[in-house]
C-alpha cells in the first residue's frame, strides 16, 4: 500500500519539494497509524530542507519534512492501551532516524506517548496547529521560566507560531506580557492577551524595559533580553546559543529544544477547548508540490501572523 508525500532528495531551496508514492509506514508495537487530515508549517522544516539540521540528523534520501500533525487513528500497535482505531488525534511526533516519517505525507507512525486526543470543539486545522510551537511555548512558559501570577514576562516576536501561543499561556498563568512586533500587530497581540507591545523599528527593549523575572527569546538577542531582567531573572532561548558564562550568570540564559510531550499536548489542547487559548492560522495550503512550496515561502518571510497550516485531504 503506498501514499502520496512531499519529499525532498537533496538539500536546496523549495523546487527541492516534490511529490511522490511512498510505503504507508510500518507501525512498532507501541505506535499507532494516523491517517492525516491536516499538518502545519514551522521553521524547523525550511531549515531541515536546507541542509541546515545534518548534523542533528543524517537521514538518507528521500525525506518527508513535517512535525506536526492532527487526524484519525486507522491502526494500532498491541501494546497500544490508551487509544484505538477511530480515535481523532493530534500529536508533535518523533523525529526519527528513517527520515521517511514526517507529516507531509497521506498517514504517519505516532508513539502512544506523543498522542492527544483531539476535543470535539477543536477543528482539524486548529489541532495540526498546536503540536510543534504550542508546546514549545508550554515547555519554556511552565517548565523552564516557571512563570507564576505577578511574574513580568517579555515574549520576543510575539506575532509568530511560538509568540502567540507564549503570550497567552503566560497571560492564563497571571503574568504581565510584553512582547515585540511591528506596529500593524500591536492591536491584535493585546486582543491575546499582551500587555505591551514594542516596536521593534522604533526601540530597543533595553530603553523601554527593566527588571523583568523572564525573557523568553525566539529571535536569538540574548544580551538585549539578559539586559532587562533582574539579577535573579531567566531567560530560555529556542534560537541563540548561550556561551557557558551566560548560563551560568545572573541573571542566567539557556536554550530549550523541545520535547514531545502527549500529556503537555492534552493539556494545552484543553485550554483551547475552554477558549483560553486561541489559535491562531495565518493561511492554508494543499498537500501539492505547490501547495508546500508557496508554504515554505511563506514561512520564510517570518511575517506569518500565526500557523500555516496544510491540507492533507
Amino acid at each position: 500500500m503506498t501514499m502520496k508525500a512531499i519529499t525532498i532528495r537533496e538539500y536546496g531551496d523549495v523546487n527541492q519539494l516534490h511529490e511522490e508514492e511512498l510505503a504507508i509506514p510500518q507501525i512498532a508495537d507501541d505506535e499507532v497509524l494516523v491517517k492525516i487530515k491536516n499538518t502545519s508549517i514551522n521553521p524547523i522544516d525550511w531549515k531541515a530542507r536546507m541542509g541546515l539540521l545534518k548534523q542533528m540528523y543524517d537521514w538518507q534520501f528521500p525525506v518527508v519534512l513535517g512535525w506536526d500533525l492532527s487526524g484519525v487513528i486507522t491502526k494500532v500497535g498491541k501494546d497500544v492501551k490508551d487509544f484505538k482505531v477511530g480515535d481523532e488525534v493530534f500529536a508533535r511526533p518523533d523525529i526519527y532516524e528513517d527520515g521517511t516519517k514526517g507529516t507531509y505525507a497521506e498517514y504517519a507512525a505516532v508513539k502512544e506517548d506523543k498522542l492527544a486526543l483531539k476535543p470535539a470543539n477543536v477543528s482539524f486545522e486548529e489541532a495540526a496547529a498546536i503540536p510543534l510551537a504550542g508546546l514549545t511555548a508550554w515547555q519554556v512558559i511552565v517548565d523552564r521560566l516557571k512563570v507564576q501570577k505577578g511574574d513580568k514576562v517579555l515574549v520576543q516576536a510575539g506575532a509568530g507560531g511560538v509568540g502567540i501561543f507564549a503570550i497567552q499561556i503566560a497571560k492564563h498563568l497571571g503574568a504581565y506580557v510584553a512582547t515585540t512586533a511591528s506596529a500593524k500587530n500591536a492591536k491584535f497581540l493585546k486582543g491575546l492577551g499582551a500587555d505591551e507591545v514594542i516596536d521593534y523599528h522604533e526601540h530597543k527593549i533595553e530603553d523601554v524595559l527593566q527588571d523583568y523575572d523572564a525573557v523568553f527569546d525566539t529571535i536569538d538577542a540574548l544580551d538585549e533580553g539578559l539586559a532587562i531582567l533582574k539579577p535573579t531573572g531567566k531567560l530560555v532561548t529556542i534560537a541563540g546559543h548561550p556561551t557557558q558564562q551566560q548560563q551560568e550568570a545572573q541573571p542566567s540564559a539557556t536554550a530549550w529544544w523541545l520535547q514531545p510531550n502527549g500529556k503537555q499536548l492534552a493539556e494545552l489542547g484543553d485550554l483551547v477547548a475552554k477558549g483560553e487559548v486561541k489559535v491562531i492560522i495565518d493561511s492554508t495550503f494543499p498537500l501539492t508540490e505547490d501547495g508546500l512550496r508557496a508554504a515554505h515561502e511563506r514561512s520564510q518571510t517570518n511575517h506569518a501572523r500565526g500557523k500555516i497550516v496544510i491540507n492533507v485531504g
